[in-house]
């Protein structure tokens, strides 16, 4: 066997030139298109929220602004028939530091994950995780409202975990071990942080990176059926979403 910078390989091995292939029809490598344009989306709805409203300190909470009101996510809300509201509700912010931070962490993860997984797939944990931490939201909140973009950067970070290791790359040497363990932690010891929406957003980003990494080295399937797969995800967690805020409604009348 002979020593290499990749490894033991034996002596033939050592001697081929390996080929590059760069794989830019499937987005890899290329710019963070997408990760701008859910930033652009972001900071454009949070100006409306300011101007129908909504305080940049966060003082009245939702219902400061009508564009919360109409667009964040309650069990009373999906009951009367606004599924709309667990996209919606992934949008909106209920203050300025609400919004900053969560479009800083949207930068940094969405550069480092939508160019080494792609677009489509970057796409799909995204929105898979908003609509999971939605779910998870409901599932934990059953009288309040919910909105922010936190469900889905969560799970980024869960997505960006998963790929790491399918690398060979160890996560805490990373730091974003150590960044979800900060988050963590201030999501269960500061009040009013949706501990149901970043836990949903975390295990939905985790499972759709899982299905891009495990299922796809072991069942080799197509790109196609993949990206249904982990859409699926999404359809699960609307019909959660639904099935948990059945007679909300009713509670209210």
């Amino acid at each position: 066997m002979t020593v290499t910078p990749v490894g033991m390989r034996c002596p033939e091995c050592a001697r081929e030139r390996t080929k590059s292939r760069v794989a830019t029809s499937v987005g890899v490598g290329e710019p963070p298109l997408l990760t701008y344009i859910l930033i652009g989306v972001n900071v454009a709805i949070g100006l409306g929220a300011f101007l129908s409203g909504a305080s940049a300190t966060g003082g009245g909470g939702i219902g400061a602004s009508s564009l919360l009101a109409d667009g964040a996510v309650s069990r009373f809300a999906i009951d009367q028939g606004d599924y709309w509201r667990l996209v919606t509700a992934g949008f909106l912010h209920t203050g300025l530091f609400h919004l900053l931070f969560n479009m800083f962490a949207l930068y940094i993860l969405g550069g480092m994950l939508e160019p080494a997984i792609g677009r489509l797939k970057f796409g799909i944990v995204y929105f898979v995780s908003l609509l999971a931490g939605s779910f998870g939201a409901l599932l934990l909140t059953p009288d309040g409202a919910t909105a922010g973009a936190s469900g889905a950067i969560f799970g980024l970070m869960g997505a960006a975990v998963i790929v790491m290791r399918d690398r060979g790359i160890n996560p805490m040497e990373s730091g974003i071990g150590l960044w979800i363990g900060l988050n963590l932690l201030i999501t269960f010891t500061i009040p009013g942080i949706s501990i149901g929406g970043h836990i949903g957003g975390l295990i939905g980003g985790a499972v759709v990176a899982l299905i891009f990494t495990e299922v796809a080295s072991r069942l080799r399937p197509s790109e196609s059926l993949l990206a249904l797969l982990a859409a699926a995800i999404g359809v699960v967690a609307i019909a959660a979403a639904i099935a948990v805020s059945e007679g909300a409604a009713g509670g209210f009348a």
